[in-house]
């Protein structure tokens, strides 16, 4: 079928294109009703049939691929190696999910991972999934902090993590991190289940609050526990994401909305059929991470890589030498991983059998045409940029070469994806912009089965999040677009203050308040500014208090150590400037936008606004001296 029609048909025709694309998994109970969008923007897809993410991802395979490699779990980082057919995934999944009802984990209640790409990470989110306990996955690089906040929204049951993790070969102790937020949070888990790899030998454990997982999988090796079937618009994970204040949101999904976008995407976009390959680079902890290691190539019966490490670790060729050793045909990594990559010698790339890689997908950040010239020329594949959110769950603007490969045009993701009506439109009037004019990109609801049902116990942040900054009923992507004569979408960046660090979304609040917890710190601006291997990284303007007694370059480190210890170092300042004043209009707005104008030595735009012109002349000094401190 042609790309048009697909699409058209999705559209015009929803409930009839989903009740066709619902026959890909299975259910328990059939779909009574396709679609309810009586109460928009929320709506309900596939009510009443009941379904489960790990029967579609692990039992329905056992009949036609039970000896079928199901994941590799790969580790450059400990040198390891871990094979699992749908069979040996299966009995681990049963054995994780016997540990968790052992600790008293039911269907519904919520269960915190905090686990790095391993393959108990699987092991456990499928395991959550089978008793209809809900899962949220915290990205390791998270502090102490971080973790904290999120265990407080999720108040879960159960804290599941490892000992350690590696990057780069330095051992990063996950144990500290997990006490600390324990300690700071005010609804920790009763429990804490420990996956000990043994990379860690000071770890301590609480009596009677944490628990040996191989300990416990011994007493339970062999138990099958029964599929929970749950009613396709439960929720089965949380995952949580930056947003313009300092407390994340969790981003709830369905049961059976997802498991249908999967299986559909994994065919039609990703271009992947049973006994296939597939390699993702990205952590579990991401959104990518679940939908393409985890429950999209499992639900289409494919081969996941699941890989620990970096991409030149032992060397740059390690990514294309597991294609090769595994047969990968599809590949879904992000800009900056090429981009470092782009730096190495490129007869790596020459060095491997890449004929049966046919698809190079990049995503999580924009991709600049040089990268992607540069890579489409290497390894001879299209590469295929696609554009989404934690929130959609799956590619919103992309190509389909599962089903109709367009032509690629470098710098756009591409088409809207089957059942995302969207288009781009003035941000005053709200009315759809012409080809070639930016605007912001909204989507019109009812949103696709796959995307976001709510914020978790919030649903009027949902609506004031998502549906609250325009006349008519849109989710805002917060996302300036352009869209050409053929259709394509160029995404130019965010219209809100939060920004993209390596595919990372980090709230520049978040950071701003971290920084500004420091006693001697009287205010912080943080702004998102161009970087040419990461896409973007964080800097700080921060004014000190009179009697700071400090010099700025002792501030400014500690002002960064103070991010890194609260937030993790994935949200470390790149610059910290320490100023005399900040610019704000009379109104008492902070101009970031002037900022971070200033900081890419772009025109800070109108300035008529300004309350102190010499705080926007400071700025300028200070960036002209450079910074106190650089990463």
């Amino acid at each position: 079928m042609q790309y048009e029609d697909f699409y058209r048909q999705s559209i015009e025709q929803p409930e009839q294109f989903w009740a066709e694309q619902a026959r890909l998994i299975h259910w328990d109970t059939p779909p009574q009703q396709i679609l309810d969008q009586s109460n928009l923007p929320f709506r309900r897809w596939f009510v009443g049939g009941t379904t489960n993410l790990c029967y579609n991802a692990v039992d329905r395979h056992l009949a036609d691929r039970a000896e079928q490699l199901a994941l590799v779990a790969i580790s450059s980082e400990t040198d390891v190696t871990r094979e699992f057919t749908y069979r040996e995934l299966y009995w681990e999944v049963n054995a994780f999910a016997a540990v968790l009802r052992s600790l008293g984990v039911g269907k519904g209640d919520r269960v915190v991972i905090y686990l790095p790409n391993m393959a108990e990470a699987v092991f456990a989110m499928l395991a959550c999934a089978r008793i209809g306990a809900i899962h949220s996955v915290v990205f390791g690089g998270f502090a102490a902090h971080n973790l904290a906040l999120r265990i407080d929204d999720a108040q879960p049951k159960l804290l599941i993590a490892a000992d350690a993790g590696m990057r780069g070969g330095k051992v990063i102790p996950y144990k500290p991190l997990v006490d600390a937020a324990l300690n700071e949070a005010s609804a920790p888990p009763p429990q804490v289940l420990i996956v000990d790899r043994g990379l860690d030998p000071q770890m301590t454990r609480v009596a009677g609050r944490d628990f040996d997982y191989a300990e416990l999988r011994r007493a339970h090796e062999g138990v099958e526990v029964p599929v929970i079937w749950l009613e396709s618009n439960e929720p089965s994970y949380l995952l949580y994401t930056s947003g313009t204040t300092g407390k994340p949101k969790g981003v709830q999904r369905d049961v059976g909305g997802y498991a249908v976008a999967m299986a559909l995407s994994i065919r039609t976009v990703f271009d992947i059929a049973p006994g296939q390959a597939m390699f993702s680079t990205s952590d579990v902890g991401w959104a990518v991470g679940h939908s393409y290691n985890v429950y999209g190539p499992l639900i289409g019966g494919a081969t996941s890589l699941l890989y620990e490490g970096m991409p030149t670790r032992p060397d740059p060729g390690i990514w294309w030498q597991l294609c090769e050793r595994y047969g990968v045909r599809t590949m879904f990594s992000s800009p900056t991983a090429i981009r470092v990559l782009k730096k190495q010698d490129e007869s790596w790339l020459k060095k491997y059998d890449l004929s049966n890689l046919k698809w190079l997908f990049l995503a999580g950040e924009p991709l600049d045409e040089p990268t992607a010239q540069w890579i489409t020329d290497a390894l001879g594949v299209p590469v295929i940029d696609n554009y989404w959110q934690t929130e959609t769950g799956w590619p919103a603007i992309t190509l389909m070469p599962g089903l109709e490969l367009k032509a690629v045009k470098f710098g756009s993701p591409g088409l809207p994806a089957p059942g995302y009506k969207m288009k781009v439109i003035d941000e005053n009037t709200g009315k759809e912009v012409p080809a070639g004019t930016k605007g912001v990109l909204v989507l019109q609801p009812p949103l696709p089965p796959g995307c976001l049902s709510t914020i978790w116990r919030d649903d009027d942040r949902y609506v004031h999040s998502y549906f609250s900054h325009f006349r008519e009923l849109l989710y805002s992507s917060l996302d300036w677009a352009i869209r050409d004569e053929d259709g394509y979408t160029f995404i130019l960046g965010r219209t809100d203050d939060v920004i993209n660090v390596a595919g990372h979304r980090l709230g520049t609040r978040e950071i701003e308040e971290a920084v500004a917890s420091h006693p001697a710190v009287a205010e912080a601006a943080v702004v998102g500014v161009r970087d040419e291997l990461k896409g973007q990284v964080p800097i700080v303007f921060a004014t000190l208090k009179q009697d700071a007694g400090v010099g700025a370059g002792a501030m400014a480190l500690a002002m960064q150590q103070r991010v890194v210890e609260q937030l993790g170092g994935v949200a470390k300042p790149s610059r910290v400037y320490v100023v005399n004043a900040l610019p704000k209009t009379r109104s008492g707005k902070l101009l970031r936008r002037s900022l971070q104008a200033l900081a890419e030595q772009r025109d800070p735009g109108d300035l008529s606004t300004l309350d102190d012109p010499g705080a926007l002349d400071d700025i300028r000094r200070a960036l002209e001296l450079g910074p106190d401190l650089g990463s």
